[in-house]
């Protein structure tokens, strides 16, 4: 499904509600919310709307867990650290449990910080070897090179298979990344795409009408569809609207 907002500010308000209405679902069927957030500046005016009244008050946010689909090498005090964009726009605005948020410890030795994030994984959903969490929901970005979470093209993050999640070297950035693997992304309930900005255009085009594969958003497939949630400038290429 793909959606088309006039303008930014139109999108952030779509994706907030469409959030909402995602854990209401969750919650009323599944007794609670599991939610990996995006990284990244375009989320940052979805999360200031998930902490603000009314949408603030209508998720049980003692019964939502919160991830994070990718984190960079860095502490959470960083200005990079997607954990101290979302503390500052969303969970130090809601009620959250302290215990119900899973960080991606991006200060630590990063293989330690992978088997360390592997292991709430397990924990939190409750796996047996080899299976794959299931989350309520993942929201996830896109950049102009068609990368998500960290997997970006050629990378060994993206052909990564058999792990939850990885960290490696990312050139394209010149930094180390934790990430969740695209297996993890295939297997969501609700996969949700947030993309704004005319430089995503292209690729936006070649993923959503030419299926390109070597951008790694079109490998994102979610047995569920995923849904695309655009303003118009990210959606300016499409030749079918």
């Amino acid at each position: 499904m793909t959606q088309i907002y006039a303008d930014k500010a139109a999108l952030m308000a779509a994706a907030a509600d469409l959030l909402t209405i995602a854990a209401q679902h969750a919650l009323s069927t599944r007794g609670r919310w599991t939610f990996a957030l995006a990284g990244g500046s375009t989320p940052r005016g979805v999360y200031q709307l998930l902490a603000t009244a009314p949408r603030r008050d209508a998720i049980d946010w003692s019964r939502t867990y919160v991830f994070w689909g990718d984190e960079r090498c860095v502490p959470p005090t960083d200005a990079q650290s997607n954990y101290r964009m979302a503390m500052e726009t969303l969970l130090s605005h809601v009620p959250i449990p302290e215990a119900n948020v899973f960080r991606m410890q991006g200060e630590d030795e990063p293989q330690a910080a992978v088997a360390a994030y592997a292991q709430q994984l397990q924990q939190v959903f409750n796996l047996q070897a080899h299976e794959r969490p299931v989350f309520d929901t993942i929201l996830l970005g896109m950049g102009p090179d068609g990368h998500t979470a960290s997997l970006f093209p050629n990378t060994a993050l993206l052909a990564a298979e058999e792990p939850n999640v990885v960290v490696g070297w990312v050139p394209q950035q010149q930094q180390q990344r934790i990430s969740l693997t695209l297996p993890v992304l295939n297997a969501a309930r609700g996969v949700i795409f947030l993309v704004a900005g005319a430089d995503k255009a292209p690729v936006v085009q070649a993923v959503l009408e030419q299926h390109d594969q070597q951008y790694p958003a079109a490998r994102v497939q979610p047995a569920a569809g995923a849904q695309w949630l655009l303003d118009q400038a990210a959606a300016s290429a499409l030749t079918v609207t």
